[in-house]
């Protein structure tokens, strides 16, 4: 699962920020002069992508999300 990268929340990081995504689509921020991460945007203060998703074929209640492995699981 591939993160949706938004030019709008990419425009307004930080010049000392950088962002990764992990195997199974959560978008995590780099601080490069902290050497530090988080998993929160550094200016918004909330998360990008959680890695789950919520889709219309599902029952209600249900998302996708994705192992560490890159395995396609379901939440309830």
């Amino acid at each position: 699962m591939a993160a949706d990268l938004n030019p709008e929340w990419l425009s307004c990081l930080p010049s000392s920020w950088s962002y990764g995504v992990t195997r199974d689509g959560r978008v995590f921020f780099i601080n490069e002069e902290a050497k530090s991460t988080t998993w929160l945007h550094p200016v918004t203060g909330e998360a990008v992508i959680t890695g789950h998703r919520k889709t219309t074929d599902l029952p209600t209640g249900w998302e996708e999300g994705y192992t560490f492995e890159g395995a396609r699981c379901f939440i309830k």
